[in-house]
């Protein structure tokens, strides 16, 4: 099971590294493509709790986001974002006036979805159109899956005191400390390979930024948890194997984009 999830790991990474590279929108369509199956994946978990999200709406709309975002700018993905929820309540309503019950909640959910894999989402492509994008996102993601590495090593080691037993028992306060002692001292290794390359990330930036990410960016997998263990679901899909689905392999990169450009932004620019 370890094996398969490292080889999985690996290949995705590979993948991964070689859209940030090319840049543009092969980036753009890569991006759309893994935000939109977690999209469908978001969608499913609360289809298997007997709630009706517009699974189309959502996989297309998250999309369109992206796209948008990449081709216009922010300004017309918030238009385009608007436009969806009204969409989307149009859409609900008439659900509820031919006998759906959850129609409400329906729309809330999918609204969510909306918001959290399209809007945050795309931070992960707006952080790739900075100037020297590629490097500042390959110092981000990097970081977050280090802290998660080294969360999951020292929790197994180490881990005896639950930090979010409900949540995710197997989780203990001992590997949260070490994934953001991993992530710290990944940011700084990161650091001072990719200066050479982008002299703004600098030895300093890296640990900040490690330490800042390792504390937060947990919090995303913590989320994703809360929707499934609503549920009683395990997994969001069965995409990769090992890890589950492809919303199961993001839901800290979530964080890590949008926390990872305004760092940029105010620290890094």
């Amino acid at each position: 099971m370890l094996r398969e999830r490292v080889l999985v790991a690996l290949a995705l990474l590979i993948v991964s590294v070689l859209f940030v590279f090319l840049g543009g929108w092969a980036f753009t369509a890569y991006l759309t493509v893994v935000l939109s199956i977690s999209a469908w994946e978001y969608a499913h978990i609360f289809q298997t709790g007997g709630y009706a999200p517009s699974r189309p709406l959502l996989t297309i709309g998250v999309a369109l986001l992206i796209l948008s975002r990449a081709a216009f700018g922010l300004t017309i993905s918030a238009g385009l974002l608007g436009l969806f929820t009204l969409v989307s309540m149009t859409l609900h309503l008439i659900a509820y006036e031919r006998g759906t019950e959850s129609a409400a909640l329906d729309f809330v959910i999918g609204l969510g979805g909306l918001l959290y894999l399209g809007w945050v989402g795309g931070y992960l492509l707006s952080l790739r159109q900075l100037p020297e994008g590629q490097w500042w996102l390959l110092l981000v993601v990097p970081i977050v899956a280090i802290g998660d590495s080294g969360a999951y090593f020292i929790g197994r080691a180490f881990g005896k005191h639950a930090l979010a037993a409900r949540l995710s028992p197997k989780k203990t306060w001992e590997g949260y400390f070490g994934g953001v002692a991993s992530a710290m001292v990944g940011g700084l290794v990161l650091a001072l390979f990719w200066q050479r390359f982008c002299p703004a990330i600098t030895p300093a930036l890296g640990l900040g930024f490690g330490a800042l990410l390792g504390l937060l960016t947990p919090l995303g997998d913590l989320g994703e948890s809360m929707l499934k263990r609503s549920f009683q679901v395990k997994d969001s899909g069965r995409l990769l194997p090992g890890h589950g689905g492809m919303f199961d392999r993001i839901d800290s990169w979530l964080w890590a984009g949008f926390l990872g450009y305004f760092l940029v932004l105010w620290f890094g620019l």
